[in-house]
């Protein structure tokens, strides 16, 4: 029986499955972390050392295979709480990017999905699951080598690192560095840590405090900065800041 011309609904049926067959998903699904916070005025980032192969004993962003029952936010949560012993309630977290070149992961194609996190803190990271070790490091050093990370992690380090430092321009995302309450100095030294940057500390203050919905005094102080008392912050209700806080160029 022939439905066009001389096609006949078995070759049809033939055609259909072997498209079915060719656009079949052959790329396992993963998730990766760039975890970010401040130590001693330095950006560092929260590295593991791999104990499986590939790159076994190589450096890596925390990350692993999304498992069947779960969602991407729900894998993420789980690799940097499994890897490093990071609970996803204390950081900031949102998706930064997908990335899928065929040959980024030796064992076949693996796509994986980034996220970025920001805390004020890491507190004794602990390795587990197929993590050797975990380490903070320096986010210049690591940028500097290339070949520092397994994998394309050094991209996706160089992504995240290039996120949070263009958020911070539009968005209160620095106070994510910052303890619940915080000096205007204190944010001052995130943004100048982060952008790697000096910035006059009068007109910060001024920016800072005159921008709608930045931050709020808490009504409390702390001499913790030394010298005067200095007024204590926590973040404003301002998603997105006007004016934007812009990065000095050059």
């Amino acid at each position: 029986m022939t439905i066009t011309g001389f096609v006949t609904y078995r070759q049809v049926d033939d055609y259909d499955v072997a498209v079915s067959n060719r656009l079949r998903p052959t790329a396992a699904v993963a998730v990766d972390l760039v975890v970010l916070t401040i130590e001693q005025n330095r950006l560092v980032v929260l590295a593991v050392r791999r104990g499986v192969e590939p790159f076994r004993g190589r450096r890596a962003l925390p990350g692993g295979f999304v498992l069947d029952d779960e969602d991407l936010l729900q894998a993420a949560a789980r690799e940097l709480q499994e890897e490093t012993g990071v609970r996803s309630s204390d950081v900031h977290l949102e998706q930064l990017a997908t990335y899928g070149a065929p040959d980024r992961d030796p064992r076949g194609r693996v796509v994986t999905t980034a996220y970025l996190a920001l805390t004020p803190t890491l507190t004794d990271p602990v390795a587990g699951s197929d993590a050797a070790a975990v380490e903070l490091l320096t986010v210049s050093d690591v940028l500097a080598q290339p070949d520092a990370l397994a994998f394309d992690h050094h991209r996706i380090l160089t992504d995240g690192v290039e996120r949070a430092r263009n958020k911070l321009e539009y968005t209160p995302l620095a106070a994510a560095f910052c303890a619940a309450e915080f000096t205007i100095a204190e944010l001052r030294r995130v943004y100048e840590t982060v952008w790697g940057t000096t910035l006059d500390p009068r007109n910060f203050h001024r920016k800072v405090t005159t921008t709608p919905g930045f931050v709020e005094p808490s009504g409390s102080t702390t001499t913790r900065d030394g010298g005067r008392p200095a007024r204590l912050y926590v973040r404003g209700d301002a998603r997105t800041l006007h004016p934007a806080m812009l990065r000095p160029r050059g």
